[in-house]
């Protein structure tokens, strides 16, 4: 296994059997663990890039099983935040507190319209930052208008490559809709960001490993990887719910296959463990996105239970992420962050 794992993180290359064979072996996650943050060092360094995430609705026409956005969920004080106030917020976060990237996501509410997304998007470009967007699906023409405004990249999870899988979570979606997004992302210019849920009901070693292999198919400029955590008001409350370790296998290997893109350390993991962040920036990850949403609207941007530092103000949040960033010996980066590929 070992041998594998030094394939890998010399070749950046992996057949399907050898990432399952990884998974299934909990021998050797350290020495996993090690090569990833070889790797990331190696190709990225060891600046974390900071990416400051405003969560502006959470109003969603998609009823995904998983989601506590999900459109039949009665439970929740739903909000959109103002255009102003998402100028206001961006600003803080880039005069204020020095961020070079500003992440709007949102679930899919169609209130924020083409005009108006390409409307914040241009102010939010006055303030000499990268702006990546998270709104869903929507056409070519939509994203080529988003990077004309100024946007310069976009997430969007495949969230599985098992399309029985994908159907039954996501009722009324198609996945092949969802991949051709992903390529019309690349041909609108932007930088193309997916990713994944480890711990979902009925997913298999065998579709993760597909997962990890498609990261690479799109050739992706970003991927976000994090654990399942069932919501109370889904249809998915009893599940068991994915688990740290196998999260950050993932993304490990993932890291590994693609060694110079971004790796956020997601807020799942943090949520599963207080160190989860920084296990993960130490195994692969580069980058974090301290939500820099009002409170107010933060606790109300639910995907899955126990978000961390839900009631702090964008600026505790920035000073804990601070501290704890210096406390295993990194420092954040003062550029923009674009992937820079190098393989």
């Amino acid at each position: 296994m070992i041998n594998t794992i030094k394939k890998a993180q010399i070749t950046h290359e992996l057949s399907q059997q050898e990432i399952i064979d990884i998974l299934q072996n909990d021998e050797c996650n350290n020495e996993l663990f090690s090569a990833a943050d070889n790797v990331r060092c190696q190709f990225v360094g060891d600046d974390i890039h900071l990416r400051a995430l405003i969560e502006f609705s959470n109003i969603c026409k998609n009823n995904c099983l998983y989601c506590g956005l999900r459109r039949d969920n009665k439970n929740i004080t739903r909000y959109r935040i103002d255009i102003d106030t998402i100028f206001e917020l961006a600003q803080h976060a880039a005069k204020n507190m020095g961020l070079k990237t500003i992440v709007l996501q949102s679930g899919e509410d169609v209130h924020f319209t083409k005009e108006k997304m390409c409307k914040i998007i241009r102010q939010i470009k006055t303030l000499n930052v990268a702006l990546t967007l998270s709104i869903g699906e929507k056409s070519l023409e939509e994203y080529q208008a988003y990077r004309q405004a100024g946007a310069d990249r976009f997430l969007l999870r495949i969230e599985t490559t098992d399309q029985d899988l994908y159907h039954y979570l996501d009722p009324k979606m198609s996945w092949q809709n969802r991949k051709q997004c992903l390529l019309n992302l690349r041909q609108a210019g932007l930088e193309v960001g997916s990713g994944i849920m480890v711990g979902l009901p009925n997913q298999t070693i065998e579709s993760i490993a597909n997962d990890i292999l498609f990261f690479k198919e799109i050739d992706a400029d970003m991927i976000g990887i994090g654990p399942f955590i069932p919501h109370p008001d889904t249809p998915l409350k009893n599940e068991k719910g994915g688990n740290l370790i196998m999260s950050l296998k993932v993304m490990a290997l993932t890291r590994l296959l693609l060694p110079d893109i971004n790796i956020p350390a997601t807020t799942a993991m943090e949520t599963l463990a207080a160190n989860g962040q920084m296990m993960a920036l130490q195994s692969g990850a580069n980058v974090i996105m301290p939500n820099v949403t009002l409170s107010q609207y933060r606790k109300n941007y639910e995907l899955y239970p126990g978000k961390s530092n839900t009631n702090c103000t964008p600026d505790d949040t920035l000073l804990l992420l601070r501290n704890k960033i210096s406390s295993i010996g990194r420092k954040i980066a003062d550029d923009y962050g674009f992937h820079k590929k190098q393989i």
